[in-house]
C-alpha cells in the first residue's frame, strides 16, 4: 500500500481509505464487518473513514469495536459533523454548541483521544462560518482533533473556509467529495481552489454507488442482494443509484469492464485507479460488505494508466459523465 500527503499539509494517508458507509450497523452484521476491517488493515489499509450520523451512530461503535487491539498511532481515524445524531433543536449543523458536544460523543463511540481528520460533513448556510471555525480551532488546541476537513463544500465555501482557517491556525488540509470516471464535479471549480489552497482531495464513491462495480448488467434484472435492490442506503443513497441506472450507462460501463480485462484489472480496479491517477487525489475512499471486497479493490494501489486508456475511458464515457460544478453537495 502507497501512502500520500493530504494536500501540503505533514499528514500521510493510505492512498485507498476505508469507509463504512451504509455497510457498518446496518447493512452487514458485526462479525462481517470486523472481518472487512481486518482484511483492510492485513492490505495495508491505514486510513479509516465514518461519520457519527452512519447508521445513526452505530457505524462508529462497530468502527471502534473492529479496531480494538491495533496500535492508535499506527492508523488515521476520521470522522464527520453536521447531520442529525439526535432529535433536539441543536444536534444538527455547525454551530459551536453542535460541533463540539459532537466531537465528545465521537471520541467516546470510537473509544479514542483523538481524530486525525474531522470533516464538516456539509456547508451550513445557517451558522456563522467564524462560529465555526472557532469551534474547530478550539478542538484542535485542545489536541481532540488533528486536522480539519470539508465535505461537498463549493469552491466558493472552500475559499471562505481557508481564509478563516489561515488567521485562526486551523490546518484546513482535506475537501472529501464524490468523484469518479462517471462524476467530475469538482474538476471545474473546487480541485483548482484547493490547490492554490493546499487542500487534497479524500474522495468518496470512486464505484458510482456501485455501477461501475460491474455486477448491473443492462437490461437485465437488479440482482439481488446488491445495493440498488436494498433500501440500505435510504433515500439520498437511492437517489444516487438511481441517477445511473440507465440502459447507456448500463452499456458503457459493460464497454469499460472489457477494457478493464485486456488491462488485467476487475471493473472496480480500474475505477479506483482511474481515481488515483489525479494527483490532486490524496486516496480514495472504498466500502465493502465483505472481505474478498477489500482484498480484490487493493490491488488498486500503485497500478498506473496508459494515457490511451484513459482517452478511450473517455471515448466510452462521452456524454455520460457529469461535469457541472453547481452539482457539488
Amino acid at each position: 500500500m502507497n501512502h500520500r500527503r493530504v494536500g501540503n499539509s505533514g499528514l500521510s494517508v493510505s492512498e485507498i481509505a476505508f469507509g463504512n458507509w451504509i455497510t457498518h450497523g446496518a447493512q452487514v452484521d458485526n462479525d462481517t464487518a470486523h472481518a472487512c476491517v481486518r482484511a483492510a488493515l492485513d492490505a495495508g489499509i491505514t486510513t479509516f473513514d465514518t461519520a457519527d450520523v452512519y447508521s445513526d451512530t452505530k457505524a462508529e461503535v462497530v468502527l471502534s469495536q473492529a479496531l480494538q487491539g491495533v496500535r492508535r498511532e499506527s492508523i488515521e481515524l476520521c470522522t464527520k459533523v453536521y447531520h442529525p445524531t439526535g432529535t433536539g433543536h441543536n444536534d444538527r449543523g455547525l454551530s459551536r454548541k453542535h460541533i463540539i458536544e459532537a466531537c465528545h460523543a465521537s471520541l467516546n463511540r470510537l473509544q479514542t483521544d483523538y481524530i486525525d481528520v474531522y470533516y464538516a460533513h456539509r456547508f451550513d448556510p445557517t451558522v456563522p462560518l467564524e462560529e465555526t471555525f472557532l469551534a474547530f480551532s478550539d478542538l484542535v488546541r485542545q489536541g481532540k482533533i488533528l486536522y480539519v476537513g470539508v465535505s461537498e463544500w463549493t469552491a466558493e465555501q472552500i475559499s471562505q473556509g481557508a481564509a478563516l482557517a489561515r488567521e485562526l491556525k486551523v490546518p484546513l488540509i482535506a475537501s472529501q467529495p464524490q468523484y469518479s470516471m462517471l462524476w467530475r464535479v469538482i474538476d471545474a471549480e473546487v480541485v483548482p481552489v484547493c490547490e492554490r489552497e493546499g487542500i487534497g482531495q479524500v474522495v468518496w464513491s470512486p464505484l458510482a454507488q456501485g455501477i461501475l462495480s460491474g455486477k448491473y448488467a443492462p437490461d437485465q434484472p437488479v440482482p439481488q442482494g446488491s445495493r440498488a435492490s436494498t433500501s440500505a442506503g435510504a433515500p439520498f443513497f437511492d437517489r444516487l443509484v438511481g441517477q445511473w441506472m440507465r440502459t447507456e450507462v448500463l452499456h458503457a460501463v459493460s464497454r469499460l469492464s472489457s477494457l478493464a480485462q485486456e488491462a488485467g484489472l476487475t471493473l472496480p480496479q480500474l475505477a479506483i485507479a482511474w481515481v488515483l491517477q489525479n494527483p490532486h487525489v490524496s486516496s480514495a475512499i472504498i466500502g465493502a460488505s465483505k472481505p474478498e471486497q477489500v482484498e480484490e479493490n487493493v490491488k488498486a494501489a500503485g497500478v498506473r494508466l496508459d494515457p490511451d486508456m484513459l482517452i478511450q475511458i473517455d471515448d466510452i464515457l462521452d456524454g455520460l459523465v457529469e461535469r457541472d460544478p453547481t452539482k457539488t453537495g
